[in-house]
């Protein structure tokens, strides 16, 4: 097993929970996934914590598998929060640099990102970041990065994204009760691109669109800035809500056609399929074919796919995005979802799945858009230790103690296996 620091991760979401433990310091310098956990979650519902002792359970099983995995017991987590709660604000804060030769440092960015935490908000909610967005130097604006240049006075325009202050402080009782410690909180939107999107994507403009199960997150970037991010309560629940309604079946029947042999688009079916569903209380089984599937699923992926379009043309980049549009989240992986996508948005559309080959050990397990946010965590969290590591202030995690774990199976898929779970209700 590698040695070096260990992080490990949190997604916490509306249909499953995630862990991952990983090492770094690898013969190459970089990351191990040492250990994938997952487990359903009935707990929460768009995103917000609906039963906390069923998410706790959600999160001990999730975490009891990747533990097993990577042969050590973890304390600390890094965790990702999303929810149609989160809202977001701009402002504007100024400072003056005071030292002789006037020159801007890092300590003067983490001043003024200091200043927009003063921001007045109401009493029920809490900041959970602060995304500069430009700066302007003694009155020239368009700046991305002020670190060197000289001035007098400083201002940055900055996006503050805040959480209703229960939905973070049930999150967090969730995971304490599950014996762990966060040790810092991320919007999903904002990892999810860390683990998709790449630097030139960033630079031209692009929209990062993850339709999970609870909610769809959105982060929107131009000139290696976050512009807008932003999440709506509409996701893959809902698709299967509609198939378990329309069809008169079970909510985890839905959920496995809506699997197996979803089409957002009739077009996008090329070889016809009847289905056959087991009947209910001994009734007789029904039969239905992908058309009708198609017909049932496209109208919601559709309303989705507006609600986000509409949320771009909010944020004003809509048409500032040559880039265009990258899908991830589970429910992504609708056949004919990015053919949808791109007759709606009118611009270039992809899947976006994390990269396993950056990875050592199981990173092969982790190719697949469910695991966009928890790999996107991930990162941050070793970005964010490297950062801290760099600061004389920065303090050491020490690695956690192993734990006993029988002989290692070889690698069966993950996802193969996490899927079963729901074959066998």
């Amino acid at each position: 097993m590698a040695t070096g620091q260990f992080k490990a991760v949190l997604d916490i979401g509306t249909t499953k929970v995630v862990a991952l433990i990983a090492s770094i310091g690898n013969a190459q310098g970089g990351i191990d996934i040492l250990g994938v956990g997952a487990s359903v979650n009935e707990g929460l519902k768009r995103g917000v914590v609906i039963n906390i002792d069923k998410t706790v359970k959600a999160i001990k099983k999730a975490v009891e598998v990747a533990e097993q995995q990577a042969g050590v017991s973890i304390s600390d987590v890094v965790v990702g929060i999303a929810g149609d709660h989160i809202q977001s604000l701009l402002t504007r804060s100024i400072i003056a640099i005071p030292n002789a030769s006037r020159e801007i440092s890092q300590g003067d960015i983490q001043r003024i990102i200091d200043d927009a935490m003063n921001v007045k908000l109401p009493a029920d909610r809490q900041i959970l970041h602060i995304l500069p967005q430009e700066y302007i130097i003694d009155g020239q604006d368009g700046v991305t990065d002020p670190i060197g240049m000289s001035g007098v006075r400083m201002e940055a325009n900055v996006h503050v994204m805040t959480g209703l202050l229960s939905a973070i402080q049930n999150l967090h009782k969730c995971i304490e009760r599950a014996g762990l410690r966060v040790t810092d909180m991320v919007m999903e939107p904002i990892a999810s691109s860390s683990a998709i999107l790449d630097n030139d994507e960033k630079e031209v403009g692009v929209a990062l669109i993850d339709i999970g199960g609870g909610t769809t997150d959105i982060a929107v970037f131009r000139d290696n800035v976050i512009r807008h991010a932003s999440i709506i309560a509409l996701a893959g629940n809902q698709v299967t809500e509609d198939i378990s309604a329309g069809l008169g079946i079970l909510h985890h029947q839905a959920e496995r056609l809506k699997r197996d042999f979803g089409h957002a688009t009739v077009e996008s079916i090329l070889n016809e399929q009847t289905i056959m569903i087991p009947g209910i209380g001994g009734r007789n089984p029904m039969e239905i074919n992908k058309s009708l599937l198609a017909r049932i699923i496209g109208p919601r992926l559709e309303e989705i796919f507006e609600l986000c379009f509409e949320e771009l043309r909010k944020s004003g980049y809509i048409h500032r995005l040559p880039a265009g549009i990258v899908l991830t989240g589970g429910s992504a992986l609708l056949h004919g979802a990015d053919d949808l996508a791109t007759r709606i948005f009118g611009m270039p559309v992809k899947l976006g799945i994390p990269n396993g080959g950056e990875f050592g050990g199981f990173g092969s397990e982790i190719e697949h858009p469910m695991f966009s946010t928890s790999v996107g965590l991930l990162l941050h969290g070793f970005n964010t230790a490297q950062s801290d590591k760099a600061s004389p202030q920065a303090a050491h995690q020490e690695n956690p103690p192993p734990i006993q774990q029988s002989e290692q199976s070889t690698k069966q898929s993950f996802i193969k296996r996490f899927f079963t779970f729901f074959d066998e209700l």
